[in-house]
C-alpha cells in the first residue's frame, strides 16, 4: 500500500505542478527548462513505476473489497477503454477528435480511471483510479481556467480526417495489444480473467 501511496505522490505531484504555477515557475526558474524536463520525466517514470508495483503488491495482499460490481459493468468497461485508447492517440495527432474534445489526453484519463472502477471494487483499485480520475478533473478545471486568464491558448492546427483515422487504427490496435498480452506481462492480470462469459 504504501509503495503505492508514495508512486501516486510522485507521478500526481509531478503532474499537479502546472495546477499550482507558482511552485512550477520557481521551480522551472531553478533547474532551468532543460533541468525541469529531465527532473519532471524521471519522477514521472519513478512515481509510475512504483504506483504499478505497489498496487499489483497491494492487490495481491487482498485489499478490503468495497463493491462488487455486476458482470455488465465489466463489459462496459471494456468498451470504454477502446475509446481511451483511441483519444490518447488522438491527442497527439491533429485531427477532429482532438479538436472537439480539446483535451483528449485527459479525457482518456478520465474514461480509463472510470472503466477500472466500474470493474474493481476492492480498496487499492479505488485509490489508485480514484485518484486519477480525480486528478484529470481537477487539471480540466485548471486548464479552463487558465484559458479564460489568457495564461494559455490552445495549439491552433487545421483538423485532419486523416489524422483521426491513424489514432483509430492505432488505438485499436494498441487497445488489442493490451487485451491479447501487454496488461497481462505489464500489471499482472488478463482484463480477459475478469470479464464473466455472456
Amino acid at each position: 500500500m504504501v509503495t503505492m501511496l508514495v508512486g501516486l505522490a510522485l507521478f500526481l505531484g509531478v503532474h499537479s505542478l502546472k495546477i499550482l504555477r507558482p511552485a512550477h515557475d520557481r521551480l522551472s526558474a531553478a533547474l532551468g527548462a532543460t533541468g525541469y524536463k529531465a527532473a519532471y520525466a524521471l519522477l514521472s517514470l519513478a512515481g509510475i513505476v512504483l504506483a504499478a508495483r505497489g498496487y499489483g503488491a497491494w492487490r495481491a495482499e487482498g485489499p478490503p473489497i468495497l463493491y462488487t460490481p455486476p458482470a455488465g459493468l465489466s463489459h462496459l468497461s471494456m468498451l470504454l477503454m477502446v475509446f481511451a485508447f483511441v483519444f490518447l492517440v488522438a491527442a497527439y495527432l491533429p485531427g477532429h477528435i482532438k479538436h472537439a474534445l480539446k483535451h483528449p489526453m485527459l479525457v482518456a484519463v478520465k474514461i480509463w480511471a472510470l472503466a477500472h472502477l466500474l470493474a474493481n471494487g476492492d480498496l487499492a483499485s479505488v485509490v489508485l483510479f480514484g485518484a486519477f480520475l480525480a486528478w484529470a478533473v481537477a487539471d480540466r478545471i485548471s486548464v479552463k481556467r487558465r484559458q479564460r486568464a489568457g495564461e494559455i491558448a490552445p495549439a491552433a492546427f487545421t483538423p485532419r480526417w486523416q489524422a483521426d483515422a491513424v489514432a483509430v487504427v492505432v488505438g485499436f490496435v494498441v487497445y488489442a495489444l493490451f487485451v491479447w498480452k501487454l496488461h497481462l506481462w505489464l500489471i499482472g492480470v488478463s482484463p480477459l480473467a475478469v470479464v464473466p462469459a455472456v
